[in-house]
């Protein structure tokens, strides 16, 4: 029998990638006869908007869990939305990268205050951030509202205060703050993302 040195490593290859698979306990038959599912098969998918620059890109997170009450879903998996007009399904590193903010251990979960001279945050509940904020914005509103301009027309400005919206807000979120901002007087408001 003539073996062609070519034929000859593909002999030793085979026989010894057999080999090797055999010492290690892989069965083939048992192996190539498993089926897996998908692993996004029982997850439930939502749609929103990355939360990093002003782009505005499309993300799917996929989330695990039964929805059962005192049973919080975890998201397991994070990718561009290719149905949504601004990435198409693509995603920058930042927000291929997402599923690593979610799950960080020092993501910020929790409203926190540094009260003026002070150096240390202090945690704080959610009632008591929207009072302070609502506090501070009162105080600041009824000192700098302007009414009346110098030539006596009425203009309703708040201009010490801004506002910056968020870019994972529904456009139907966008159009309360923008009206609630609006009736305020402020004329300082953006959007991170304008979707």
């Amino acid at each position: 029998m003539q073996v062609s040195r070519r034929g000859f490593f593909k002999v030793c290859a085979a026989g010894m990638s057999g080999s090797s698979l055999v010492a290690m306990g892989f069965a083939p038959t048992a192996a190539l006869a498993e089926v897996r599912t998908f692993k996004l098969a029982r997850t439930t998918e939502t749609r929103n908007t990355c939360p990093y620059c002003s782009v505005g890109c499309g993300i799917i997170m996929y989330s695990l869990g039964d929805g059962a009450k005192n049973v919080h879903a975890s998201i397991m998996h994070i990718e561009g939305d290719p149905d949504h007009p601004v990435n198409r399904g693509t995603l920058c590193p930042k927000g291929a990268g997402l599923l690593d903010f979610v799950h960080s251990k020092n993501r910020l979960k929790h409203p926190e205050v540094r009260e003026p001279g002070s150096k240390e945050w202090k945690r704080i509940t959610w009632d008591e951030a929207f009072t302070r904020i609502a506090r501070l914005m009162k105080e600041d509103r009824d000192a700098n509202f302007v009414a009346q301009n110098a030539d006596g027309v009425t203009v309703n400005r708040w201009l010490t205060t801004g506002f910056l919206a968020a870019s994972a807000s529904s456009n139907e979120s966008g159009y309360i703050t923008h009206k609630v901002v609006r009736s305020l007087g402020m004329l300082a408001f953006d959007n991170q993302a304008r979707v």
